[in-house]
């Protein structure tokens, strides 16, 4: 599911955060390949019971509600594969929320791969109103690439059934595409696909893993923890299956080029909703492209709370809710100091660079290269941001000024239209002709 929103972490107090919250830890039916939480399962031990307790999970519940000073209160439930844990389990976490409302508006979001999904499921996550995020990467040939079950089968039908399910039942959905070295280079397939099998909320994960360094072996794993910014370390090869930048870079630039022709306004995709965002001043709407990070976490099912998703390691284990409120390890010295290594640590080639207000050095987890001048923390992604966010500028700037003159965004569509080619496109001057085709000089139409 997307990340939190970033509120400024120089508050002394901060109004609400986000928790990523895995009641069954890394459990999960299927064995994608390129799943960097399965592993998660050895920092564990063996005899661990893989499902949060009631008490834990009640706690959890209640100070989750009590300790957020805002009127809405959203929860996230992930995994693994939360829906192992069947409906009962999840009957049981609305009793309790609606127990600890205490006058909030409760909301929910599940992130599943769909293949546990049946009539049962999908009405009860249409009754309590659950907006369900399903992961598929594409039609059958790429998705089952990586994405199998313990045997080594294949899941894209299983998946399909799935969300034949939600539609049946009418639950709000978005499908969450991993973006691996395989399906990148056919960007028009996949964005095709997902809208022909009825997504109209699309969210793109760029997949950047790398193999084992000393301190992950140490731990029994075979992947990499996320590196210290501030150190620059040995250069360690990414996985096989991990994007290639520039192929990631060409694949947001077809989509893009399709989606601002095509689709503004009726198909949402994350990534440009974002950066949209960002052009009109509003960083914060994602975690990754915001300045600071830090109130977006995840917690595991033994009560352990960790400083994001991708740094569950004993390094960065901020305590158990069972000892310490949720607050209190938000606002601590160590939470706070995470969240804002991310902007004071960016070196000094990505503040000057012209695309920083954008892309905000992305997430630190991929800030293991040097940049040219030899400084540490630079985003292993740069050279696709880079290609995305300079191609994708004037268009921005057009959309920007129509949402300012209180036009729809999808009003770019006619402006494109006219445009053989979007990547030389600059801006209308105001006295100039409208490109939507009004007849009407641009301050007077989209640029009013």
């Amino acid at each position: 599911m997307p990340k939190g929103t970033a509120p400024s972490l120089t508050d002394p107090q901060i109004p609400a955060f986000h928790v990523m919250t895995k009641p069954v830890g890394p459990i999960c039916n299927l064995d994608c390949t390129y799943c960097f939480y399965l592993e998660k399962e050895k920092l564990f031990g063996e005899t661990e019971q893989f499902r949060m307790p009631d008490d834990i999970l009640e706690t959890y519940i209640q100070r989750y509600i009590e300790e957020q000073d805002v009127s809405e209160i959203s929860f996230a439930w992930q995994g693994g594969e939360p829906t192992l844990l069947g409906v009962d389990y999840f009957r049981k976490i609305i009793e309790l929320q609606q127990k600890h409302a205490n006058g909030k508006t409760i909301t929910n979001a599940i992130q599943t791969n769909g293949t546990l999904l049946n009539d049962e499921w999908c009405e009860f996550l249409k009754q309590n109103d659950f907006l369900v995020g399903l992961s598929i990467d594409g039609p059958p040939h790429l998705h089952d690439a990586y994405r199998v079950d313990k045997r080594g089968r294949e899941s894209s039908a299983k998946v399909i059934r799935g969300l034949r399910y939600l539609q049946k039942h009418q639950v709000e959905f978005n499908t969450l595409t991993v973006v691996s070295r395989k399906n990148s280079k056919h960007p028009a397939e996949v964005y095709r696909y997902l809208k022909e099998i009825g997504s109209s909320f699309i969210q793109f994960i760029p997949l950047v893993e790398r193999d084992a360094d000393a301190v992950a072996k140490n731990l029994g794993l075979d992947l990499s923890q996320p590196p210290e910014l501030q150190r620059v370390e040995r250069n360690r090869m990414v996985t096989d299956w991990s994007l290639i930048p520039e192929d990631y870079g060409e694949f947001l630039v077809t989509i893009y080029n399709e989606w601002v022709r095509k689709d503004v306004g009726q198909t949402f995709v994350q990534f440009f909703d974002v950066a949209l965002g960002n052009w009109m001043g509003m960083s914060g709407a994602l975690c990754v492209f915001s300045p600071t990070c830090g109130t977006a976490m995840a917690l595991e099912h033994n009560g352990d709370l960790y400083s994001c998703d991708h740094y569950v390691y004993p390094k960065y284990k901020l305590g158990n809710i069972m000892n310490h409120s949720i607050r209190s390890m938000v606002e601590s010295p160590e939470q706070r100091k995470f969240g804002k290594d991310k902007l004071d640590l960016l070196p000094k080639f990505c503040r000057e660079c012209s695309v920083r207000f954008a892309c905000h050095g992305e997430c630190p987890k991929h800030r293991f290269m040097k940049t040219p001048d030899g400084d540490p923390g630079l985003n292993y992604l740069c050279p696709a941001y880079k290609r995305i966010f300079n191609h994708m500028k004037p268009t921005m700037d057009i959309m920007c000024q129509m949402l300012r003159a209180r036009q729809p965004a999808a009003e770019i569509m006619k402006v494109v239209a006219q445009q053989p080619d979007l990547a030389p496109m600059e801006p209308p001057k105001r006295n100039s002709p409208c490109p939507c085709g009004s007849g009407k000089k641009f301050k007077h139409c989209c640029g009013n």
